[in-house]
């Protein structure tokens, strides 16, 4: 459990477990603990790098604008930080944002992907969750103080006074459009889709 200077971004990671790698990227306000509950099942087999993205947990990085294509240049970073040449790359929702992007600007880094609650274009959220990301802003942080994200935010963050500006960027991030529908037909690896039966995206 350690920073990595990447680009002039101190990183924070995780490692634990032994074996083929295999990076975990959180969801929108989450930071490595999203994935404790089956931490030690996969570090059974793996050895995992789990991953607080800019702005995210222990990783500051919140003076510029949130994107998926530099947080998955800030992954790509980290992988040739820890001299490893290909990994499998898991990401939930945000982190399957910026998994996906990974996997499109450095293919060569990313051996399997596994995309978990994730879309390659904005509208393929459901209508009521694209409103609900276009309300992230300040004012929505100040109405989540005291939820469990806000605590473990706070508790770890190198700028815990920074939560509003976490979500104001955030929110600005998820009112972009995207469609990565051509770049994601040519991606060379194998790719994993899961989602739940009640997901914030259509299957059908």
């Amino acid at each position: 459990m350690t920073y990595a200077d990447v680009g002039g971004l101190r990183i924070w990671y995780e490692e634990h477990g032994t074996g083929k790698p295999l990076v975990l990227l959180h969801g929108g306000y989450g930071s490595t603990e999203t994935f404790a509950p089956v931490r030690q099942a996969l570090a059974a087999r793996r050895r995992l790098i789990a991953v607080d993205l800019r702005g995210h947990g222990r990783t500051g990085g919140l003076d510029r604008p949130l994107r998926y294509e530099s947080m998955a240049d800030d992954v790509a970073g980290l992988l040739r930080h820890l001299g490893l040449p290909r990994a499998d790359v898991l990401g939930y929702s945000l982190g399957g944002g910026v998994a996906l992007r990974t996997a499109i600007q450095h293919p060569a880094l990313v051996r399997r992907l596994v995309l978990v609650s994730t879309p390659f274009r904005r509208q393929g959220w459901y209508p009521e969750t694209l409103a609900a990301m276009s309300a992230h802003d300040e004012r929505a942080a100040e109405r989540m103080r005291g939820t469990p994200p806000y605590e473990r935010y706070a508790r770890v963050a190198p700028r815990p006074q920074d939560w509003p500006l976490l979500w104001a960027r955030s929110g600005d991030l998820l009112r972009r459009d995207y469609d990565w529908s051509a770049e994601v037909a040519a991606l060379p690896m194998p790719v994993l889709l899961v989602f739940a039966d009640a997901d914030e995206i259509p299957v059908g």
